[in-house]
């Protein structure tokens, strides 16, 4: 049975532009008392091709912790465009949110992100090169894809 129950995640700041950070409100119940931290982490698919093209975005230890409720806010900084492909910079991505316990991951939540341009010209006929300040991105939050894993919490 695992020690850490997720039982809801809320975008905030959605849609956004694209050099916005990142932020979530997590909420989660402790079922039994954790002698290590967990530690919550943010990686942007910058390619489907390569997860060379991954970032971690940034990661947060939480706990030790007691039976109970908690809530955090995870803000991290949104992804460096320079590494992402240029063919990969507009449309349809993935963004990342796992947690683990000593290294190994019991749960990742996974969301749909669209980056376009502000203004329908621009989608239409984008420039040669991107102009980062007109880049929106919406997080798809009602369609998350969560993923558990069993994992030995002793």
């Amino acid at each position: 049975m695992a020690c850490v129950s997720v039982t809801n995640v809320s975008v905030l700041d959605n849609p956004a532009r694209f050099d916005n950070p990142f932020q979530f409100e997590v909420s989660f119940e402790c079922l039994a008392p954790i002698s290590e931290d967990i530690e919550w982490k943010l990686i942007y698919v910058g390619s489907a091709e390569s997860d060379e093209y991954d970032q971690l975005l940034d990661s947060v230890l939480v706990g030790p912790m007691q039976v109970g409720g908690y809530k955090i806010v995870f803000q991290a900084e949104p992804p460096d465009p320079s590494k992402i492909p240029l063919h990969d910079l507009l449309g349809v991505t993935v963004i990342l949110l796992s947690c683990f316990y000593r290294d190994r991951e019991f749960i990742r939540i996974g969301y749909y992100v669209n980056s376009e341009y502000d203004c329908l010209e621009l989608n239409e006929a984008p420039p040669e090169y991107p102009i980062y300040e007109r880049i929106v991105r919406n997080i798809l939050a009602d369609k998350p894809r969560v993923t558990r894993y069993q994992i030995d919490w002793t």
